[in-house]
C-alpha cells in the first residue's frame, strides 16, 4: 500500500486504496478525567486543614544561625587547646611507628637475604623488595576562627500549616467553603542510615469529607524509602527534609484528584475522510461537524460543550446514514467494504474519546459482523485491536 504525506493543521497523511483516497488528521479536543468520587457542580467548594510539625520562619532560622556562630566563638579556645593535645598524641606516637616501621624493613631485609641471587633478582624487579617506609611526622595546624555566615535559607523548610493548606489543590472547586472537608496530618520526618545509604520516611494522613460523610482517607509514606547514596550524617539534612516534604505535597495534591478533582487536558484524535468529492459529499460534512465541534469542547463552559455535541452528533448520523450506502461485495462500489471500514473507525475512536460504551459496542458488532468482506491493511488492523480492548475496558 502506497503512502503519500502531506501537512493539514495537524500531521496528516494519506492512503491510496481501490477507488477511493483518504486523509486522516489529528485533531485535538479537551476533556474532562472522572474522579472516582463525583460531584455536582454546585457542590465544588472545598477547605483543607493541615497540620504538622512546621512553624519555621526565615527570622527564626537567622536567629538561630546567630546563636549557632556564638557558641562557636564561645567554643573556640576548646577547640584550639583540643587540637593541640591531638598533636601532642600523633607526635608522640610517631616515635614509635618510625621505630616500628625500621623493625619491619630489618626484619624483611634478613628474610630477603636468605633467598637465592635469582629469587632476588625476580623479587626486585616486581618491586616486592624489601623498603624501609616511614610515616609523615605530624605537623600542627591550627583551626581557623569562626566566620559567621549568612545561612542559605533555600535549604530550610520555611513554611507552617497555613503555607501547607495553600499548596493544596483540588481542580475543578473553588477554596473556601467547607463542602469538601480536608484534614492532612504530616509527621515529623524521621531519617533512617542502612548499609551506608539514607533513607526517610513521614507518615502523613489524609481525610476527606463531602458534607460531612467521609468519602476517602489513606495514609502515605509510613515506610521508609531511599533518598541518599550517603549515610545521613554526610547529607545537608535541612535540603532532603524541603526535598521530602515537596514530595509529601505533591502526593496529596495527586491523590486528592483522583478522588475529588476534574481536571481538564488536552487529547488528540485521529479521524479520517474522504478525499473524492461530490459522492462522498456526505463524508465530508461529518468529519466537518465532527472535528470542528471536538475542538470547540470545553469542560469549563457546559453551555458550549452542550452544543458542541450537538454538532458532533449530527456528524455522527451522517456517517451512519453513509453505512446504509455500502455494497460489501462489490469492491468497485463507490462505498465499499473500504469506506466502511474507515467509517467504523472513526466512530469507535469518537465513541472511544467521549466515553459511550454502548455505543462504541455496537460500532464494534457492526463492524465484526462485516470484517470478512474488509481487507484492513497492518496498521487498522492493530488499530482495531486496540479499540477492541478499550471498549472492554470501559466503564
Amino acid at each position: 500500500m502506497k503512502k503519500l504525506y502531506t501537512l493539514v493543521l495537524f500531521t496528516a497523511f494519506s492512503a491510496i486504496t481501490w477507488a477511493q483516497s483518504f486523509n486522516e488528521e489529528w485533531i485535538e479536543y479537551r476533556i474532562v478525567n472522572l474522579p472516582k468520587n463525583q460531584t455536582e457542580d454546585t457542590q465544588r467548594f472545598f477547605k483543607v486543614t493541615v497540620t504538622s510539625p512546621y512553624n519555621v520562619t526565615a527570622e527564626s532560622i537567622i536567629a538561630q544561625s546567630k546563636v549557632d556562630f556564638e557558641n562557636e566563638v564561645k567554643n573556640y579556645a576548646t577547640v584550639v587547646a583540643n587540637s593541640e593535645k591531638e598533636y601532642l598524641v600523633k607526635l608522640k606516637n610517631y616515635d614509635q611507628e618510625v621505630a616500628d616501621a625500621k623493625a619491619k624493613f630489618e626484619l624483611e631485609s634478613a628474610e630477603f637475604k636468605k633467598l637465592t641471587l635469582l629469587e632476588r633478582m625476580s623479587m626486585t624487579e616486581q618491586g616486592k623488595g624489601p623498603r624501609l617506609v616511614t610515616p609523615n611526622k605530624p605537623v600542627y595546624i591550627k583551626p581557623y576562627p569562626p566566620v559567621y555566615q549568612e545561612p542559605n535559607l533555600n535549604n530550610y523548610v520555611i513554611v507552617n500549616n497555613d503555607v501547607l493548606a495553600t499548596q493544596i489543590n483540588v481542580d475543578g472547586f473553588t477554596r473556601g467553603q467547607n463542602v469538601l472537608d480536608i484534614d492532612v496530618a504530616i509527621q515529623k520526618i524521621a531519617f533512617q542510615d542502612n548499609a551506608g545509604q539514607t533513607y526517610a520516611k513521614q507518615p502523613t494522613k489524609i481525610s476527606a469529607k463531602l458534607n460531612g460523610v467521609e468519602k476517602a482517607s489513606t495514609l502515605l509514606f509510613q515506610e521508609f524509602k531511599f533518598i541518599s547514596s550517603s549515610p545521613s550524617n554526610n547529607i545537608n539534612k535541612p535540603l532532603a527534609e524541603k526535598n521530602f516534604l515537596a514530595e509529601v505535597m505533591t502526593s496529596i495534591n495527586r491523590y486528592l484528584n483522583e478522588q475529588f478533582g476534574y481536571k481538564s487536558e488536552v487529547r488528540k484524535l485521529k479521524l479520517a475522510t474522504i478525499k473524492n468529492k461530490g459522492k462522498y459529499d456526505d463524508m465530508e460534512k461529518a468529519y466537518i461537524y465532527i472535528s470542528t465541534n471536538l475542538r470547540k469542547l470545553d469542560p469549563q463552559n457546559p453551555e458550549i460543550s452542550t452544543a458542541a455535541r450537538t454538532g458532533i452528533q449530527k456528524g455522527v448520523d451522517l456517517l451512519k446514514t453513509c453505512l446504509t450506502k455500502v455494497d460489501y461485495k462489490d469492491k468497485k462500489a463507490d462505498y465499499n467494504a473500504k469506506v466502511a471500514a474507515s467509517i467504523y473507525l472513526n466512530l469507535m475512536r469518537l465513541q472511544v474519546a467521549l466515553n459511550q460504551k454502548g455505543d462504541a459496542e455496537k460500532s464494534l458488532n457492526e463492524l465484526q459482523e462485516n470484517l470478512i468482506y474488509m481487507d484492513l491493511n497492518r496498521e487498522d488492523t492493530d488499530e482495531l485491536k486496540v479499540l477492541e480492548s478499550q471498549i472492554y475496558k470501559m466503564k
